[in-house]
């Protein structure tokens, strides 16, 4: 790659995510020496959250661009070895941004919860990502980094200890603790419209296998349901099970994971992610609530008036996010249930600290832009479109515990 003129562009930072994610990598980027600008639309509202940034000894820059300008992208991209953004809904503002990234051989990470534009995104650039050795890592945040980095984290476990990976893997989402950022409802409200207006939509969503390599769309999952109304016993930790609604994008991940680095965990791997409750009545009752209101919230989003409704009174408006309280006291754990063909049982629990949409969303995104930037030459994979675990694997795994107050631990029998 030429010489750049910044390692790091922060694209999006005057959003309420990327305006946490500028102070994170503010702070970062003067630990490790790395020259950072950070960019969006509006000069004026870009040097106001410059002047509140950690000093990191070099002066930070700022690029003022349109999210809509393909020269202006490219700019962006041509300035930076690394792009970082946080422009969602990204199927309306980031596909001119990674063609950019893709065309000029700048490495890119972003914090998308949005399969059908990762899936168009994939198809239109990866030959040219590849071509330019430009590493495109989409979804490096809560979704689904921890989802994604925890399944390989216990497959290796279970290879040191079994020989072999585990067929079947269940993830429990067993607490989540935050708010709702306005970035994240606009992405909801925009894929209900997509929904809407592209009879593919709903096809690609039940995928389970749409991220996958078009040869490598096949294998024993079935369909994605963002909301079925039903309720399970988990056996292995003894607690009722309810749908989780991150789950579908999630799984996808971790099915491409699979798919793109050869079937580290078998052509035969099952996957799934829900939420967890408890035992008993009380437990069932919990989840089946959980259920029940959000198939009606699901219902209500579908209904264009209802939805106009709940975007005007209730959801957050963009720019917004939680308050400093609940990004500070928020946190996550989920536990990872992992058996072999021999039904030999593994088991992991992966926790972060900070609400899981905006603080810790950030940390993770950051050491993933600083994995890029630093780790240039321990990354095995070179250009194309990469999941964070094939991308980054072990080597994103330490920067998170290190730097984003995150835990992969096995979870031993007594």
């Amino acid at each position: 790659m030429t010489t750049r003129a910044f390692d790091i562009v922060l694209w999006g930072a005057t959003g309420a995510t990327g305006r946490r994610a500028a102070q994170h990598l503010a702070r970062r980027c003067g630990e490790c020496g790395l020259n950072l600008a950070i960019g969006g639309r509006n000069r004026q509202k870009l040097e106001a959250i410059r002047d509140r940034l950690p000093d990191q000894g070099n002066e930070i820059g700022i690029m003022v661009g349109d999210s809509l300008d393909p020269t202006s992208m490219t700019d962006v991209a041509a300035a930076a070895r690394v792009v970082v953004s946080t422009v969602g809904p990204f199927a309306l503002y980031g596909s001119a941004l990674v063609e950019a990234c893709a065309e000029n051989g700048t490495h890119y990470c972003d914090l998308t919860a949005e399969p059908q534009w990762m899936r168009a995104m994939i198809d239109a650039h990866e030959q040219r990502a590849s071509e330019t050795g430009a590493r495109i890592v989409h979804a490096c945040g809560h979704d689904s980094i921890p989802s994604d980095l925890g399944v390989q984290f216990l497959q290796e476990a279970a290879m040191t200890r079994f020989g072999q990976p585990c067929q079947r893997v269940a993830t429990r989402v067993t607490r989540m603790k935050g708010g709702f950022s306005g970035g994240t409802a606009a992405s909801f409200l925009n894929a209900m419209r997509l929904r809407d207006e592209d009879p593919s939509f709903s096809t690609l969503s039940l995928d389970p296998y749409a991220l996958c390599p078009v040869s490598e769309r096949r294998g024993p999952d079935g369909p994605d349901r963002m909301m079925p109304i039903e309720v399970k016993w988990d056996a292995d930790l003894e607690a009722w099970t309810k749908p989780y609604f991150m789950g579908p994008m999630n799984s996808k991940v971790v099915r491409r994971t699979n798919a793109i680095m050869g079937y580290p965990y078998g052509q035969d791997f099952r996957y799934e992610e829900t939420g967890l409750t408890r035992a008993g009545i009380g437990g069932w009752w919990a989840a089946m609530s959980a259920t029940l209101f959000g198939r009606l919230f699901l219902t209500a989003m579908a209904v264009p008036t209802t939805r106009r409704i709940l975007q005007r009174r209730v959801l957050p408006k963009s720019g917004e996010g939680p308050g400093k309280e609940v990004r500070e006291t928020g946190s996550y754990e989920i536990v990872m249930v992992g058996k072999t063909p021999d039904c030999a049982t593994l088991k992991a629990c992966i926790t972060g600290q900070g609400d899981p949409g905006v603080r810790s969303t950030t940390l993770m995104l950051t050491e993933a832009a600083l994995c890029l930037a630093e780790d240039g030459d321990k990354i095995a994979v070179g250009g194309g479109f990469w999941t964070p675990a094939a991308a980054f694997g072990a080597l994103l795994r330490h920067r998170i515990t290190t730097h984003a107050d995150m835990s992969f631990e096995l979870i031993e029998r007594p």
